[in-house]
């Protein structure tokens, strides 16, 4: 069993973005921050995120928003600047709410072949931001309002006091292998038009480990037992909020009993079946996501 360490930088990382937390809790910092004529502003609208797509898709980040936008969440500093998000779906004409407005909202996921990696994590992180915001205005213990503080990254209920910190779903992902043949699974939430094999995934349980979460979800989803487990990267992941931990695992059994209800198919497949996966009529998943680079790195590892 090889443990392959793959690249820190997937996409959707925002390892370039220093996020300078130190500054969330100063909040005459953040006035001035806001106000430099340098400073950047990534708008969101309801799921989607400002996109000028000519001539090749480029996140729009010099179109700050009007007075009645909001204060937004600080992410960081990039090349020195301070960054900020700003939610705009409480408007139904959101480019409205913006100084030199430009560009479309579009879907980060439809941008991901020429988006420059570094603002992919920048709009990635964004996203995840705001999309915890927006599910946390009522507190989950009185049912009180909340307000952001700390740059946006805290929610405190104006009715108990308690501080709501952003969420991240851990989920596990794995490449089950056995000898020259790995395991690759049909989810039954893929379209079937596409007819894609991705690997293995779901979500960690309470009170359960990473590898203990490997072995549940292979034999619930496919009824193959799992023995070594090792840790390979991982990779944000915020459609909507999840950090895909990825994993080599060595299979101990073959045979495949399908959980039908999350699974459409699952087989086994040689290198030389993924190689002729367009004659055989199926597809891997999408090059941005971590589950297609741990499939690309088992099968490099033949030369």
């Amino acid at each position: 069993m090889h443990d392959i360490p793959l690249p820190s930088a997937l996409l959707y990382s925002s390892a370039r973005l220093d996020r300078a937390s130190h500054r969330r809790t100063d909040a005459d910092w953040l006035a001035a921050a806001r106000a430099d004529t340098g400073a950047g502003f990534v708008a969101y609208w309801r799921g989607k995120l400002l996109i000028a797509p000519e001539p090749e898709p480029r996140a729009v980040l010099d179109a700050p928003p009007r007075e009645d936008a909001g204060e937004g969440v600080f992410l960081g500093l990039m090349n020195g600047s301070p960054v900020f998000a700003v939610d705009l779906s409480a408007h139904d004409a959101p480019l409205d709410a913006l100084h030199r407005p430009r560009g479309a909202f579009l879907e980060l996921r439809g941008l991901t072949a020429t988006l420059p990696a570094e603002e992919a994590g920048l709009l990635a992180t964004a996203r995840g931001l705001l999309y915890w915001q927006s599910r946390h205005k009522f507190c989950g213990v009185c049912g009180g309002a909340c307000a952001p503080e700390r740059g946006g990254h805290t929610m405190r209920c104006a009715q108990c006091g308690t501080e709501h910190f952003p969420r991240t779903d851990p989920a596990v992902i794995m490449l089950v292998a056995k000898g020259d043949r790995v395991l690759l699974g049909q989810s039954q939430k893929f379209p079937p038009e596409r007819n894609m094999f991705s690997t293995l995934a779901g979500f960690v349980e309470p009170g359960e480990s990473l590898e203990d979460a490997v072995r549940r979800e292979t034999l619930e989803e496919v009824g193959v037992h799992v023995g070594t487990v090792s840790y390979t990267g991982s990779q944000p992941w915020p459609f909507p909020a999840s950090l895909m931990l990825g994993f080599r695992a060595e299979a101990v059994s073959e045979a495949i009993t399908l959980d039908a209800e999350e699974m459409r198919a699952a087989a086994w497949f040689t290198r030389a079946d993924l190689a002729n996966r367009r004659e055989a009529g199926f597809n891997l998943p999408p090059r941005d996501s971590i589950a297609r680079k741990l499939i690309e790195d088992w099968i490099a590892e033949e030369h």
